[in-house]
């Protein structure tokens, strides 16, 4: 065509655009359907000329706007061969705002009318538009080189190519969430398939309705457009130009399986374990199952994003479409994220025919048809996570409250209903039976097939299965079907201009595989960088808005054109009403379009780095439906993780323009974000999204910190994991040096996720629990267990796995010997399943615990596994309780020691014996065992297992070790009966010591427990036996007493039949290999301990709650018989119902059983005679010693010496050797007690227990306590006293006791002189101690606490008084008061007490005080008295036998007031015998002090006063010196003490008057002499006083007194004073102020400056310089 002529007029143009297009009707039928994905490509237009079939397909697109159009004109020019001359004029007069003008041209005009779109007006003719024909060939040249300038500027600002050709893209269901969802879809080479909101009805055969009237016509009809509308939809695609058709029709479905859980119908949630089932895969028939009319009428189907939801929801439409469900007459589509958009209320003939597909005419006739067969009816809602609307009110409502009326059945009741959405909290509105089921992706299997189907040519198929195979990464990214989908796409562009495995290494992450798809979209290499983020910045706009549906003003005209053309843009027709309609855009998957927005935030110049780490988040994968919109960036943080791994930055640096600055620092602030979440404490689905990032980023310094910040326990409770999240946590985890506990509890797994951790080393603990996992599972599992190295820990509980599964599973655990704990709990295993894990034991020998529990296991096989248990050197417990099964093993020593140096070895390369070489690092090659590094993770275990060599030998140390084990052996309520009990008793009597056999719970009956009771003394049981539960009868004990009759070892056995009790304890088997060395050896050690140092050899029978009486007791004492011979023995006899007659024959019966350590009778219904008539077996058993009884509590216990002393009493002792007697085995005189309590003490039932008691042998102590006892009882009690001569203790504990108690007491120590002591305390507690023929006179008389006031004392005193050896009264904590205290001292010459009166805590006053000072002269025998008023409250008077000349009174804080001096000083006075007197904290002031010693005056003698006041350390020493001068005898002693604040004055009387002239002495002629010192007038009379008070004063103390407080005054008149002294013998001085050594003082110590003839010692403390110059001053101050 010439050039020239391109340019013309609009209807030139139309007609080349004409032409153009007829030459490719395929791409404009594929734009038609994606610009109007509602249109319907009629067949009736097949017919027309092929360029009037272009007309009316471009009169429809113009029809839809500017925006649609101009979006048409730029996929033309960017898709097809356009001369470059027409694609100006395109461009310049149809892609631009400044318009279009419509004009049809002659073919448009030649058109019938009635081929015209329906409403579509005539385009009219513009003005003006083109240039006119004539032009110079100048002009001409200037408009073509204008047209090619616009041309390139507007390629550039597109970022177009020079020349595009269409690019190979697969368009059709690429998941969305809202396209389609998976790789099992329909895959197109042109636009993708629309996702039309009228839905995607199907047909299905049509069934005859009844009648066949104009009713069932219509509905015929309806039913028929349906499938009509579906074939049309979903029936075939329309492949792109040049494609194959195989290529594009690709369905691969994903493995689904039956979720067993149950939906809370409060919180919408899923409430347990999501049970997925293994091994049962769901095909689409069978989603539903319409024979059962009973079952669930709602499925909820599940899955993560990508599985492929929507796609199977489509693949359902096409298939009903082809007539594959004929169980449905109707079929209805609608998609949540479409039906939010309505925000009307709707009813459901609305919902089905305005937004559907509405019937030709009468829709209420079509919809009563569906209300009638409603059960033919299937109802798709895709995207149930997406709804976001809240309940309505009943009737009209919601698009969600309809939902939640169709599955609950309110209405169209019996239609099926069924909903996808991701895993999650599912709205409240599904009803609690809806059927569950799972969508987990794709298996290595659907992988394959998809590639074989993706690729039509066999060299691509190979090469992109070799790629997979190499690439564990990428296999484990194609889990997910859309992931796999992108993948292929990838590899279809990459392998051909790459080598084998190179191209591969271009896709390690999910981020790189979006990058490398986004390059093949770019045809000839070319990357539209403005149009790529100008459309991520949409996409991030849509995210950050909760928008995944956009229309055309959402988007501009070249962007649409730019993602249809590359297929990232989908379209469909959006219906909000009847008759309004409208297009709308969403890209291809959400995952795409959180990666495009991924690519805007980093490359985008308009985007900062706080606005980029702001989106860098972990999302939690515990769905709450909070919040007010959907939350879609799920992936976005990864994608923004994986753009900032360093080998994107070329990418992003092109994206960016050349920015790579920009760029960095974006990828370093997304690492750095990383890093800080790595080091937070994060939940088990953020760390798995944790794990994505950080794998993304293909950072080793970033996973290393984040494995080494995982917890050590590792938990992941309740949420989906994929194989991909376990692909990169095992990544992460390559990183970590320390181990790890990995723990799946409630984690639906899908079976082939263990295939994951292949080669993970770091893990110790594997635990998979309440996993509904099959086979396969296990399968799996057995091939990644050998190349865990650290596995110690296997857990792999509440599965469906069978004896196929575990055989895999059972080969696989040879190769791990380094595991501890193996739980295979609750998997329902069958008996040889279990007898077969068990035969790998001896494999395991680090094996500690095995637990196979809830596997309901039969006695044959708990037998055999008792056989294994007894034969098995390593095994050391072997416990079975109902389903409780559990072995329990100890290691030997020296193969975990073995295996520890073992794993120290340098790691060695070992390649796989299998063909395919694969080869790693192996840690364990120890003779006889292969690494579970050594095979690759593709072979099964068992595969390997040719290549051991086992080595099964045991060394020296295990079979010692074997030899010396010791077996517990518990088999509780497995059935066991008697025939089994024989076949246990031969097996145990092969085997090893045990420790414990528990065999309760089970159907042993009396013969089974007497087998094992007679052959306990062969299994070698060393500590317990336990036959409880066994069904045991009264008649049975007694052949169980018979057979253990003869077993040396048996302890205690404990026989309880309502209890249902029987327990053998057994105490350690003395060796049995004892020669007669060791015997004497034995024999000389007993000659060296006394008799309480024996060791005993006793046991214990008790036989409680068997309801034995009394005609059982002569045959059960005949069974006991034989074990009274073998030591000491216990007899419990409590809880049953010997009653009196029984006691009676006991009591006859037991001189036969020999020599008892106990006897308890409690609970027996004794009355109060036959209680107390078992005293008269103190009489009759010598054993006997002790007796309690409480008779309320019916508590009644015989005891002997619990020393043992007397071992020798009864039977036969050993022959010792001549001399025994003499080296201590004499038996020792031990007091025998009875103690009563709980007990109605009546006078006649005491006499009755004082005459039983009178032949009881001594000596005795009798302990009663009732809760009252009279003052009768307490007569007769007391009166029979002296008939009980060999009593030496009577107590009445927690007893109450009458007021007049004390008094009978009393009394009791004259008519009883055994007494020796009788307390009683607060009239509850009272004690008798009986003095023996040897004891020493003397008598304690205590009543404290017992309210005795003035009106006892009398009465007291006249009682006490008949006492001639009373030593100590005790009367304190009474209610005496003053008068009282009065009255007793006036009695006290009375009463002949030799020892101490206690009078405490009596109320009492200084009135008491100062009686007692004034009593003292009547009381010749008192030798010392205190009294404390204060907090102390004491009040004791000490005496002795013969009277006392000096006596000492200590008065502590009496606070004496000034009345009560001249009192206590006429008292002191009087008391001539008071040699001493302390005054402690009296309330003296120094006044008083002096008063008092004024007034203080005896005939002769000496009289010491010390007093202590808070004062004493405040006054001077002239001032306590002036107080002494007062004293009206002669001072001989002062003693001054600060420190203690105390003054001592000693006096004697009389006064002797001394001439107070100085003191002259000269001693040698020349020697200086001692004169006066001129002092002030008072100090020279008190000088005067003093030497007149103090001439007789021999002692002078003064301690911590400072003498230079008074300016040098003391120290004068000290020195004064010394010189008159004539009689001192002894000074005393320290103060703490001195410093300095003494000695410096000793030149002026010598005898010629002594001041005082009679001076014999001198005492300085140190002090300082100060107080060393007065001293100096004092004694060289004389010399004159």
């Amino acid at each position: 065509m010439d050039p020239v002529d391109l340019q013309l007029g609009n209807k030139n143009l139309w007609s080349c655009l004409v032409r153009l297009l007829s030459k490719d009707p395929e791409w404009l039928n594929a734009k038609m359907k994606f610009f109007l994905p509602n249109t319907d490509l009629d067949s009736r237009n097949e017919t027309l000329d092929p360029e009037q079939r272009v007309i009316l397909q471009l009169n429809k697109l113009h029809v839809q706007g500017s925006a649609t159009w101009q979006s048409f004109i730029h996929c033309v020019c960017m898709q097809l061969e356009v001369p470059l001359e027409l694609e100006v004029l395109l461009l310049s007069t149809f892609g631009c705002d400044d318009g279009f003008t419509s004009q049809l041209g002659a073919e448009g005009k030649s058109l019938p009318e009635s081929q015209l779109h329906q409403g579509l007006k005539r385009p009219h003719q513009s003005c003006g538009s083109s240039p006119r024909r004539k032009q110079c060939r100048k002009q001409q040249l200037v408009s073509r080189r204008k047209g090619l300038e616009v041309l390139h500027r507007q390629r550039r600002r597109l970022g177009w190519p020079r020349r595009v050709s269409p690019p190979i893209w697969l368009h059709g269901d690429f998941s969305r969430e809202g396209s389609a969802e998976g790789a099992g879809s329909t895959i197109q080479v042109s636009a993708l398939p629309s996702r039309l909101f009228q839905g995607h009805p199907m047909s299905s055969v049509l069934k005859e309705t009844q009648g066949g009237d104009q009713f069932g016509e219509l509905a015929k009809k309806y039913l028929q457009l349906l499938r009509t509308s579906a074939q049309q939809r979903y029936g075939s695609r329309i492949p792109g130009s040049g494609q194959s058709h195989a290529f594009h029709q690709v369905y691969v479905p994903p493995i689904l399986r039956r979720a067993t859980a149950s939906l809370d119908t409060q919180e919408g949630a899923i409430m347990g374990d999501l049970k997925v089932e293994d091994g049962t895969d769901v095909s689409i028939s069978d989603l539903f199952n319409t024979r059962v009319n009973k079952g669930p009428r709602v499925t909820v189907l599940l899955g993560k994003a990508g599985m492929g939801k929507t796609t199977l929801a489509h693949r359902l439409c096409q298939k009903w479409a082809e007539g594959h469900l004929d169980c449905f007459q109707a079929l209805f589509l609608f998609e949540f994220r479409q039906l939010n958009l309505i925000t009307r209320f709707l009813t459901l003939s609305q919902l089905l025919f305005d937004l559907y597909l509405s019937p030709e005419s009468d829709p209420d006739a079509v919809f009563q048809y569906l209300e009638k067969n409603a059960d033919q009816v299937l109802l798709i809602f895709d995207g149930l996570d997406e709804a976001l609307q809240p309940m309505g009110p009943d009737g009209p409502g919601s698009v969600l409250t309809l939902f939640s009326r169709l599955c609950r059945g309110t209405l169209l009741p019996g239609c099926r209903v069924m909903a996808t959405s991701r895993p999650g909290k599912l709205p409240a509105c599904l009803p609690a039976e809806a059927a569950m089921v799972y969508m987990l992706g794709f298996d290595g299997p659907r992988v394959e097939e998809y590639v074989n189907h993706f690729f039509s040519a066999q060299p691509l198929q190979e090469g992109a299965l070799a790629e997979l195979q190499t690439n564990g990464r990428l296999r484990s990214l194609c889990a997910v079907p859309a992931l796999c989908q992108v993948a292929c796409l990838c590899l279809h562009h990459l392998l051909p201009d790459h080598a084998p495995g190179q191209s591969v290494a271009l896709l390690p992450t999910m981020t790189q595989l979006y990058m490398q798809m986004v390059l093949a979209l770019s045809p000839r290499g070319h990357l539209p960088t403005t149009s790529l983020l100008d459309l991520g910045e949409v996409a991030l706009r849509g995210l950050e808005t909760g928008k995944v549906i956009f229309y055309a003003k959402d988007i501009a005209p070249p962007l649409i054109a730019f993602g249809a053309t590359h297929s990232l843009l989908t379209s469909f027709c959006v219906r909000t009403g009847p008759g309004h309609q409208q297009t709308g855009y969403a890209f291809t998957h959400v995952s795409l379009q959180e990666f495009l927005a991924a690519l805007h935030l980093m490359a985008s110049p308009k985007v900062d780095k706080d606005t980029l780490t702001q989106h860098v988040t972990l999302h939690s994968r515990w769905v709450q439906r909070t919040k007010a919109r959907l939350d879609l960036s799920d992936h976005l943080p990864t994608f923004l993780a994986g753009l900032a791994s360093c080998t994107c930055r070329p990418f992003l640096s092109h994206l960016a323009q050349g920015n790579e600055d920009c760029v960095g620092t974006k990828q370093a602030a997304v690492v750095q974000v990383l890093k800080k979440l790595a080091t937070r404490k994060l939940t088990g689905p953020k760390v798995v999204e944790l794990c994505h990032c950080v794998n993304e980023t293909q950072e080793p310094e970033l996973a290393s910190l984040t494995a080494q910040s995982l917890p050590y326990q590792l938990p992941f409770h309740n949420f989906p994991l994929t194989c991909t999240d376990l692909a990169t946590l095992t990544n992460i985890l390559e990183h970590r040096e320390a181990p790890i506990h990995l723990d799946f509890d409630g984690c639906p797994l899908e079976p082939h996720c263990p295939e994951a951790l292949v080669g993970c080393g770091q893990i110790e603990n594997l635990s998979f629990k309440s996993r509904k996992c099959g086979d396969a599972f296990a399968e799996a599992l057995s091939r990644s267990l050998p190349t865990m190295g650290r596995l110690q820990m296997l857990g792999l509980a509440g599965s469906k796995i069978t004896a196929r599964g575990i055989s895999h599973l059972v080969k696989a655990l040879p190769l791990c010997p380094q595991l501890e704990e193996v739980s295979f709990r609750d998997n329902q295993l069958s008996d040889q399943v279990v007898l077969n894990i068990v035969e790998v034991l001896p494999h395991l020998p680090r094996l500690r615990k095995l637990d196979l529990s809830g596997n309901s296991v039969c006695v044959s096989t708990l037998l055999c596994l008792a056989r294994v248990a007894v034969t098995c050197p390593t095994i050391r417990t072997l416990q079975a309780r109902k389903a409780d099964l559990i072995f329990l093993l100890s290691p030997p020593t020296e193969t975990t020691a073995e295996l520890q140096r073992k794993e120290k070895r340098e790691p060695t390369a070992v390649t796989c014996p299998r063909p395919h070489g694969y080869t790693r690092q192996s840690q364990n090659l120890n003779k006889g065992s292969i690494s579970p590094q050594t095979f690759c993770p593709s072979c099964s275990a068992e595969s390997h297992l040719g290549h051991l060599a086992p080595d099964l030998q045991e060394s020296d140390g295990q079979r010692k070790g074997a030899q010396s084990r010791s077996l517990t052996l518990r088999l509780q309520k497995c059935q066991l009966q008697v025939h089994d009990a024989e076949t246990l008793i031969a097996l145990l009597q092969e085997g090893p010591h045990l420790e414990e056999v528990d065999l309760s719970g089970n159907q042993l009956e009396d013969e089974g427990c007497r087998l094992m009771a007679e052959a306990a003394s062969q299994l070698h049981i060393t500590r317990k036996l336990d036959l409880s539960d066994n069904g045991l009868s009264l008649a049975g004990v007694h052949c169980v007493l018979r057979a253990v009759s003869a077993c040396w070892t048996l302890a205690e056995l404990h026989i309880s039949l309502q209890h249902k009790t029987v327990v053998f304890m057994f105490a350690q088997e003395p060796e049995e290999q004892e020669g007669p060395q060791e015997r004497a050896a034995f024999l000389d050690s007993l000659m060296l301990q006394m008799p309480s140092e024996l060791p005993l050899s006793s046991r214990r029978m008790r036989l409680t709650h068997c309801g034995l009486q009394a005609k059982h007791l002569e045959q059960l004492c005949k069974a006991l018989g034989g074990s009274c011979h073998l030591g000491h023995l216990h007899l419990d006899f409590s809880g049953n119902a010997l009653g009196d007659e029984g006691a009676t024959r006991l009591a006859q019966l037991l001189p036969g059983l020999g020599a008892l350590q106990s006897l308890n009778l409690s609970e027996n219904s004794l009355s109060l005679d036959a209680v107390l008539g078992l005293a008269r077996c103190f009489s009759t058993l010598q054993w006997l010693f002790h007796l309690d009884i409480s008779f309320e509590s019916q508590h009644i216990l015989l005891r002997g010496d619990k020393t043992g002393r007397d071992i020798w009493t009864t039977g036969s002792s050993p022959d010792f050797p001549a001399g025994a007697e003499f080296l201590g085995f004499r038996r020792r005189c031990i007091p025998r007690s009875l103690r009563l309590s709980e007990c109605p003490l009546e006078p006649p039932s005491l006499t009755h227990l004082c005459a039983t008691l009178k032949e009881c042998p001594g000596p005795l102590e009798l302990q009663l306590s009732c809760e009252f006892l009279s003052d009768q009882s307490l007569e007769t009690l007391l009166d029979c006293l002296p008939r009980l001569p060999q009593l030496s203790l009577l107590q009445l504990s927690q007893t109450g006791l009458s007021p007049k108690s004390p008094f009978l007491l009393a009394n009791t120590l004259s008519l009883c002189p055994r007494v020796k002591k009788v307390d009683l305390r607060s009239l509850h507690h009272a004690t008798l101690h009986f003095r023996s023929n040897e004891e020493q006179e003397g008598v304690c008389c205590g009543f404290t606490g017992c309210s005795l006031s003035q009106e006892h004392v009398e009465s007291l005193c006249r009682l006490l008084s008949k006492c001639k050896d009373l030593s100590q009264v005790d009367l304190s904590a009474n209610l005496l008061g003053d008068s009282g205290l009065r009255c007793l001292l006036e009695c006290l010459p009375q009463v002949p007490i030799s020892g101490s009166l206690d009078l405490s805590h009596n109320s009492v006053s200084q009135e008491s005080a100062l009686y007692l000072v004034e009593t003292l002269p009547s009381c010749p025998r008192v030798r010392e008295a205190s009294v404390n008023l204060g907090s102390e409250q004491s009040f004791r008077i000490h005496f002795s036998k013969e009277d006392q000349a000096g006596k000492t009174l200590r008065l502590s804080e009496c606070s004496f007031r000034p009345e009560h001096v001249s009192r206590l000083a006429t008292g002191l006075s009087q008391s001539l015998q008071l040699t001493e007197l302390t005054l402690t904290q009296c309330c003296l002031d120094q006044e008083q002090l002096a008063i008092l010693l004024s007034l203080v005056g005896r005939p002769a003698g000496l009289f010491s006063l010390r007093v202590q006041e808070p004062w004493a350390d405040r006054a001077g020493i002239l001032s306590l010196l002036e107080v002494c001068a007062q004293a009206s005898g002669s001072v001989t002693e002062i003693s001054i003490s600060k420190t203690q604040q105390q003054l001592c004055v000693q006096l004697e009387f009389p006064r002797q008057e001394e001439n107070p002239v100085a003191l002259r002495w000269d001693p040698a002629p020349g020697t200086p002499r001692l004169a006066h010192c001129d002092l002030g007038t008072h100090h020279s009379l008190l000088v005067g006083q003093l030497m007149e008070t103090c001439a007789r004063l021999q002692q002078l103390s003064l301690s911590q007194v400072n003498l230079w407080e008074d300016n040098d005054d003391s120290s004068l008149l000290l020195q004064n004073l010394l010189l008159s002294l004539s009689q001192l013998k002894t000074f005393r001085y320290a103060d703490k102020t001195f410093t300095q050594a003494p000695l410096q003082l000793c030149p002026a110590l010598t005898p010629p400056v002594i001041p005082s003839p009679g001076l014999r010692g001198l005492s300085v403390s140190p002090c300082g310089q100060k107080p060393q110059v007065a001293l100096e001053m004092i004694f060289r101050g004389t010399q004159l």
